[in-house]
């Protein structure tokens, strides 16, 4: 029997179907952007919450096609943090027939590692650190390598850091200083180990594996265990901060619907890196989605 799980995130809504065996059926992302603006506004715009209501109804479609009745249904940093969530929440969970639950940080977090821990075996018993960048919020999960030691939600992401900092096509230099300045205030708090690997899920971090890999169409299993180094990261942060939207949109890996945001969310994996001094990044394709679904089959 199929079962679904949908990821209503700052950026994008992201619906995953599984089978009995979690063999991927359905993996589909969709670009909402429900965080526009809701930095500075403290709301959700209505044509964010109007385009993400016609995403649900596609959703919907694709799962009466695939038999799945009621999804597993979790919401994210733009959820939490909305003063007008209801406007979008309850439109949804009727088209959805399902009910929303807005997750907290922590919460983001540990489902984060578990889709880490079940797609990487491998890596039991080896010290990491995940690092989930989203629209809105970051996660930052540390392991031993048997349990989490400590996971913590910041509230920077790939959408805010572009609406508080980058105003400019491309972004000016002291934009960009502004950027790192911002990113490494929210990062200095934080228990972070050094000299160990940092994992990167989620939009960012698959987008960072796909240019790498110059992937003309969006492979999940070439992206997933990609092993990219320090100054390979650096030198994308450089390369997406100096071109502009239109030259990033261009380049072969990157989404168009992500391409104005890009360059924020990796200088924030770059930063994390030299925080960590981590020897390499692994990028991971089974976010938090893939967490619940592995969750709801143990």
């Amino acid at each position: 029997m199929n079962r679904a799980v949908i990821d209503i995130g700052t950026n994008t809504l992201l619906l995953l179907i599984v089978d009995d065996q979690l063999h991927r059926v359905v993996d589909l992302c969709r670009f909402g952007r429900l965080g526009k603006g809701l930095d500075a506004s403290g709301d959700l715009a209505e044509d964010s919450v109007a385009k993400s209501l016609e995403i649900c109804r596609e959703y919907r479609r694709v799962m009466d096609e695939h038999g799945v009745k009621t999804p597993a249904v979790i919401a994210t940093q733009a959820l939490r943090e909305a003063k007008n969530a209801r406007d979008f929440v309850a439109p949804a969970e009727t088209i959805l027939g399902a009910t929303i639950e807005i997750i907290a940080g922590p919460r983001e977090a540990e489902l984060a590692f578990t889709s880490v821990a079940q797609a990487f075996p491998d890596l039991a018993g080896t010290p990491y650190v995940v690092v989930d960048v989203g629209g809105g919020s970051t996660e930052f999960i540390v392991t031993d390598g048997a349990k989490v030691v400590s996971a913590v939600s910041v509230p920077i992401g790939a959408v805010r850091l572009t609406e508080r900092h980058l105003k400019h096509d491309p972004p000016a230099h002291r934009e960009i200083l502004e950027l790192e300045a911002d990113i490494d205030r929210h990062l200095a708090p934080l228990a972070l180990p050094v000299g160990v690997p940092l994992i990167g899920t989620a939009g960012t971090a698959t987008t960072m594996a796909a240019v790498a890999l110059r992937l003309a169409t969006y492979d999940p299993d070439k992206v997933t265990g990609l092993r990219l180094e320090p100054e390979r990261i650096a030198e994308l942060r450089d390369t997406m901060l100096a071109a502009t939207t239109a030259e990033r949109r261009a380049m072969p890996g990157v989404e168009p619907q992500r391409a104005d945001v890009i360059a924020a969310g990796i200088a924030i994996y770059a930063r994390a890196l030299d925080r960590v001094h981590a020897p390499v990044m692994i990028t991971c394709d089974r976010g938090i989605r893939w967490g619940l679904a592995y969750e709801r089959r143990m």
